[in-house]
């Protein structure tokens, strides 16, 4: 079973998270998710728990506790869905100034 884990402090770690699911049965994984530029936490992690039974008491027993002075927020993990709105670079439109024009510097004889 796969468990969200909201509201979390910078602070918080992975093994902390574990410590903290342990108690309700086998940890599989936890994973704390990072922002991909700056590498700081953004709050939130998703920790497995092979035992549905046993994940749905840590659900149960964790929802709305305390951690680092944060109430956490912890439900059964949605599937992901696709992000409709970000587009990769150059993907919608004008092209964002990437190869192919004919103006400007060095872009043609003089």
């Amino acid at each position: 079973m796969k468990i969200y884990v909201g509201n979390l402090a910078r602070e918080t770690t992975e093994e902390e998270l574990k410590q903290e699911f342990t108690r309700f049965g086998q940890v599989a994984s936890v994973g704390i998710i990072k922002d991909r530029a700056t590498g700081i936490p953004k709050g939130f992690a998703f920790v497995e728990m092979p035992v549905v039974s046993e994940g749905q008491a840590a659900i149960d027993g964790l929802k709305n506790t305390t951690l680092h002075d944060r109430t956490l927020d912890v439900n059964e993990a949605r599937p992901k869905t696709e992000n409709r709105d970000r587009k990769p670079w150059g993907h919608k439109g004008g092209g964002r100034g990437f190869g192919g024009g004919k103006g400007g510097y060095g872009g043609g004889r003089h």
